[in-house]
């Protein structure tokens, strides 16, 4: 089935690109379309050119969000667009809250380990987030988001073999810019933040302060003691930029940002007690959430002449701290609680450059990065009885150098390719789970390390790209991507008998075609088909064992083949009606094994009928969206949506289940015609889906779980006022 989407893929694109030739050169005949309306420009920074490209002509596979989009969406977190672009999955583990699970065609981590690189990199202002926790907390005061699917390594260096998130703030300018948002949602949950940017010394030096703080009551019942306010947090953010232009040519950029967040512990449901969909929480620890998180960066941008091009350097430290406690057992009874600890701090400096010779357009750079990472875990059990710990320190240092080129042959052909090597050593210091050698509470240290090692890896990335673009309309592009995710440790592993590592990188080849095409001004289409193979595939095996509760072993466990094809469709009716879709399907096959994957001693046919985690073959989704003036009072705006994901298995056995998630948001909403006010109701989630973060079994009863679950429906009112 899947070979024949993408041979019928590929001879569509082909068409399609002839066929739109075709109609731009009548038009252009005629003199017909020139004025009408066209969609509206996103612009992304994603192929770290000189200057911002529209979307439309990046020869990537993306999905780009702008701020009036994210903002007629409600989007409070990242996870909250993980139903809006097709193969992509944008979970929260839910275990430690916060830590990011991402996928992205087939490709994700599923685990709290700190240690564990991801495979979808998260990239905010420019600046890399060297671990998964503390990334799915509230964001604000965004110009745009960008889902790049598919290998980034090229531009963006290691551990993006399933794609990246670029995450843009605004910038203050010569403009005088004021906004205030005011919400209130079911839970109850109330939101409030504020951004006043504009110049301090005209065209030299603008500033901006921004506030973003949501007091959120709980939206849960723990049926143990009949709180209905479970999963109540309280988060603030304070964000602040100076943007110092000396000259016509210089502009410096300095950011800052400080987020803390305080609540109760995971929300997990047990489906060995409850029946799934039900909602329902029984937990004798509520727990605690405690995350602090700094972040600065000064990007300096300076014009030269040489190539009409730009050199851009960019400087970030950020340090992070977490500390959860949670109910792993998710039930009444004191069996497995868990407190963890996590400290990391890092540093990075990209320096490159873009520039345009003739008909070659030319990226290059040098990248480093630093971060250390302190983990501790302490597992109380049977009561409080039984209390094992362990947990890791990790110091890394990674070089890249990266060179990019796009070459227009013609003036609708290009040709392009680039190479990017990278190298990095991990130095470690493992205490494995046992005993109560670690202290995540008093000593915040463990005693001693029983394992202790350092290694290093190194590899190219490149890609090599084809492009045609006959008319401003149409897009068509094949290329061949090398991916590379750099292998690790385990911070926690169970097994005595086992080492913590290191296991070994993981490698990636992809291929890609699609086309991207507008049809006039009425319809809008892109398409992508993709086959991957991973060879080494990373997995972290988890297994329900007593007395700790559950073990990991992450190992290189197998080669994987993923394939699969993408669509999204813009459709404009009239000037008031506009149309979205989006598809994607993925088909994944392992074609060697050579780590035990079901657990069960041996490799046979069970292991290869296996799927990975958080693989949905099946994505889809569709919207309205429609605008009208209300004479000369401003304009009134609906939108409705639905989104449909299939079931997809939590852990790398498959015995822990996904919940299939159909999705339906609504929105109404009024602005005054000077663009000042405007009021939003809205709904999500209408249908009352319940979706998990993680489905992990435990050994304690018959059917036993832990399960992360996310909420329900919510309604919600928001005024914006802007100035």
């Amino acid at each position: 089935m899947i070979s024949r989407l993408l041979a019928g893929l590929g001879t569509t694109a082909l068409a399609l690109a002839m066929a739109s030739q075709a109609a731009a050169q009548d038009s252009a005949a005629t003199g017909e379309a020139e004025s009408a309306p066209g969609f509206d420009e996103i612009v992304v920074t994603a192929t770290k050119k000189a200057n911002a490209q529209n979307v439309q002509d990046v020869a990537i596979a993306i999905t780009a969000f702008g701020a009036e989009q994210l903002e007629n969406q409600h989007i409070r977190t990242l996870d909250n667009l993980s139903y809006s672009a097709p193969n992509v999955q944008l979970d929260d583990v839910g275990t430690a809250p916060g830590f990011a699970n991402f996928s992205i065609r087939g490709l994700g981590i599923n685990s709290s380990i700190p240690s564990i690189d991801p495979t979808v990199g998260v990239f905010v202002d420019g600046v890399y987030m060297g671990i998964s926790a503390g990334i799915l907390f509230d964001t604000f005061d965004l110009e745009g988001v960008e889902v790049l699917r598919g290998p980034q390594g090229l531009l963006f260096g290691r551990n993006v073999t399933g794609g990246a998130v670029v995450v843009r703030t605004s910038t203050p300018g010569n403009d005088l810019k004021v906004e205030g948002r005011l919400a209130v949602e079911t839970g109850l949950n109330k939101i409030a933040s504020a951004v006043i940017s504009g110049p301090l010394i005209e065209d030299k030096l603008a500033a901006k302060l921004a506030v973003y703080y949501n007091d959120d009551d709980g939206y849960f019942t723990n049926r143990f003691n009949g709180n209905n306010d479970f999963g109540a947090s309280e988060t603030l953010i304070v964000r602040s930029a100076l943007n110092f232009t000396p000259t016509d040519t210089i502009s410096i950029v300095g950011r800052y940002e400080h987020g803390r967040v305080r609540g109760d512990g995971a929300v997990v449901s047990n489906f060995g007690l409850f029946r799934r969909e039900s909602f329902d929480i029984s937990v004798d620890e509520e727990g605690v959430t405690r995350n602090d998180w700094n972040q600065a960066s000064v990007e300096i941008n300076i014009d030269t002449a040489f190539g009409d091009g730009k050199i851009t350097n960019i400087t970030a430290y950020r340090d992070y701290k977490g500390f959860v406690v949670s109910d792993i057992d998710s039930s009444p009874s004191f069996t497995f609680h868990a407190d963890t600890l996590t400290r990391q701090d890092q540093f990075s400096n990209e320096l490159r450059y873009a520039g345009t010779f003739g008909r070659v357009d030319v990226t290059t750079g040098l990248y480093y990065f630093e971060q250390d990472i302190d983990y501790i875990e302490l597992r109380r059990l049977a009561g409080g009885a039984l209390r094992i710990s362990g947990g890791g320190k990790q110091s890394q240092t990674t070089f890249g150098a990266f060179f990019s080129t796009d070459w227009r042959m013609t003036d609708t052909l290009t040709v392009s390719g680039g190479l990017r090597y990278s190298w990095e050593k991990k130095r470690v210091q493992v205490q494995n789970l046992a005993g109560n050698l670690c202290d995540p509470i008093g000593t915040r240290t463990c005693s001693s390390y029983g394992f202790r090692d350092s290694e290093s890896w190194q590899d190219p990335t490149f890609r090599v790209g084809l492009q045609w673009q006959p008319t401003s309309d149409t897009l068509a592009y094949a290329f061949f991507a090398r991916g590379f995710r750099s292998g690790g440790y385990n911070f926690r592993n169970g097994n005595p008998a086992e080492d913590p590592g290191p296991f070994d990188a993981e490698k990636q080849n992809s291929y890609e075609i699609g086309l991207k095409q507008d049809f006039g001004n009425v319809l809008r289409l892109n398409l992508a088909a993709f086959h991957n193979t991973v060879l080494g595939l990373q997995r972290e095996i988890i297994l329900p064992v007593l007395p700790i509760g559950t073990t990991q072993v992450i190992r290189n466990s197998a080669d994987l083949r993923l394939r699969g094809v993408e669509a999204e469709a813009t459709l404009r009716i009239g000037d008031h009606l506009t149309l979205n879709g989006q598809l994607g399907y993925t088909d994944a096959q392992y074609t060697r094994i050579f780590f035990d994957l079901t657990g069960d001693r041996v490799i046979d046919a069970r292991d290869f009928a296996l799927r990975p985690p958080r693989l949905a073959p099946w994505t889809y989704g569709a919207s309205a969206n429609f605008t009208h003036d209300v004479g000369s009072a401003g304009e009134f705006s609906a939108r409705a949506a639905y989104a449909h994901r299939d079931a997809a298995w939590s852990n790398d056995n498959n015995t822990g289940l996904l919940s299939a998630g159909d999705i339906v948001d609504i929105n109404f909403a009024f602005q005054t015609a000077d663009r000042r006010w405007k009021f939003s109701l809205y709904g999500n989630n209408l249908l009352n889906d319940q979706t998990e973060g993680n489905v992990s079994p435990l050994p304690f009863f018959a059917g036993s779980t832990f399960s992360s679950i996310n909420k329900g429906w919510v309604l919600g009112a928001e005024l914006i006022f802007r100035y």
